[in-house]
């Protein structure tokens, strides 16, 4: 069930109606059959890896709860979960990727490797619950959580419908306590609610699904026919497709779980305003940026063992986190490259005056050169390989020439982005995400009644699905 489908919103309707009729702990039971029952769409079989996860994590959880467990006991019971979680990962993302490299590697050094071919389907949204379930019982580990006393209500935890496939990754420290305890819904959620829903399908359907029809027309062609603005086109055209696509799910994740009394946290922050690659990684994908850092850059040892070892726990996060969204080289070089250019950026700030605050115009040009350096870094994430992003790269580096697709491609790039850009900038500049909804009510009004009438008469002719959901 997509999120821009009627399928949803019916599911939805009627999962809500009955919600609000029912006490607390029935909700719990009702939102866990209908989260199973969510995912059960996408493909039923894949229902029991979630239900291993679970036992495996609430077993594990109980276990490290209770007292006088040996550390080494306890370091077992940690290996369990992880093996656990990153097998269910590594068996169904990355083992065909693995038999496959290895055999090509094999080839090239003139060996023969008769490796059969492996053909296995991808769970929608493993990458998501696998890492947001293993997070509980490392937080447990290291006494920052108690474990849950419920096995349905941390089977809820780790299935929540809204936020199941494509995040955010929640923890178990924000989300559990919402689980457990009666919850109640303000006016104020109803509003922020409805505010999330009514943009995040804005930015999905008009948006993402209108850049997708520019940079798949571009990326489908051969690199070498594209002039440098053709290609710069299709790199605009994918990165507010990536951007709008995913956080438009997210905002819909959290308008549902809102009007249900849940609060997912934010998961991206206005990236594009970002003025450096450490302030874009704060801003985009917000609940897996923060799971590398706690869960894999500090306890490699973060940047407390010198430089040396600073640098190499950025690139290890940045490579291993590229690895996460996608079993394909293309993901490991596009992590590899952000992993280097924020040591770089980390070298610089070492050895360069901090920007002056308030400097507008400085703070123009570094927002401006960090959007064009993730907008390349795009390229190996929508590439179909390495190569392509090469030859991508190097049409970029050619003469301008004014084709029919620029002279189309960018008033309509222009048409869609400009305002949503106009619009989140004056939120930017209000430090709130949700300034909209205190706003006077003619301005909200006129808000929705833009946003709804781009959505009837501007939704692409063909819908995409969401991105994130192969990962």
């Amino acid at each position: 069930m997509l999120f821009n489908s009627f399928q949803f919103w019916a599911f939805f309707g009627l999962v809500f109606l009955v919600y609000r009729a029912l006490p607390h702990r029935a909700q719990n039971r009702l939102l866990l059959v209908a989260s199973y029952v969510f995912y059960g769409s996408w493909d039923w079989r894949f229902l029991g890896l979630i239900v291993i996860s679970t036992l495996v994590d609430f077993r594990v959880g109980r276990l490290l709860g209770k007292d006088g467990t040996s550390e080494a006991r306890r370091k077992r019971l940690v290996i369990l979960s992880v093996a656990t979680n990153l097998g269910i990962l590594g068996v169904f993302k990355y083992l065909g990727f693995f038999v496959d490299s290895f055999a090509l590697l094999t080839q090239q050094m003139g060996l023969q490797a008769n490796l059969p071919s492996l053909s296995i389907i991808l769970p929608v949204g493993i990458s998501f619950y696998t890492f947001q379930t293993m997070s509980y019982t490392l937080d447990i580990y290291r006494g920052e959580l108690e474990p849950a006393e419920d096995l349905l209500d941390f089977a809820l935890y780790v299935s929540f419908f809204p936020q199941l496939v494509a995040g955010p990754i929640e923890r178990a420290k924000r989300l559990m306590p919402q689980v457990t305890l009666p919850r109640t819904v303000s006016r104020a959620d109803v509003s922020e609610g409805l505010y999330f829903i009514i943009y995040g399908l804005f930015k999905k359907v008009v948006i993402a699904d209108n850049m997708a029809l520019i940079a798949n027309n571009i990326f489908a062609r051969d690199p070498a026919s594209l002039s440098a603005l053709e290609a710069l086109l299709g790199v605009y055209a994918f990165a507010f497709q990536i951007y709008g696509d995913f956080h438009g799910y997210s905002l819909i994740a959290q308008g549902t779980a809102r009007l249900m009394g849940f609060r997912l946290m934010d998961n991206f922050s206005h990236p594009y305003f970002a003025a450096n690659p450490q302030d874009f990684w704060r801003r985009w994908h917000i609940s897996l940026s923060t799971w590398l850092r706690d869960y894999l850059y500090i306890p490699l040892g973060g940047s407390r063992l010198g430089s040396f070892n600073t640098y190499r726990n950025l690139m290890t996060t940045m490579v291993l986190g590229g690895l996460w969204h996608g079993a394909a080289w293309t993901f490991v070089v596009w992590g590899t490259v952000h992993g280097g250019w924020l040591g770089i950026h980390r070298w610089l700030t070492t050895r360069l005056p901090r920007p002056t605050e308030g400097a507008v115009v400085g703070r123009l040009v570094r927002v401006f050169v960090t959007f064009q350096i993730v907008c390349v870094t795009w390229l190996f994430f929508r590439a179909d390989s390495v190569p392509q992003s090469v030859a991508f790269l190097a049409a970029l580096g050619k003469g301008v020439e004014v084709t029919e697709v620029v002279l189309i491609g960018y008033p309509l790039l222009a048409f869609y982005v400009l305002p949503m850009l106009a619009y989140e900038l004056w939120v930017e500049r209000r430090g709130d995400l949700t300034a909209l909804t205190r706003m006077p009510v003619p301005v909200r009004a006129l808000f929705y009644l833009i946003v709804l009438l781009m959505l009837v008469w501007f939704p692409a002719p063909v819908r995409s699905e969401f991105i994130y959901f192969q990962f």
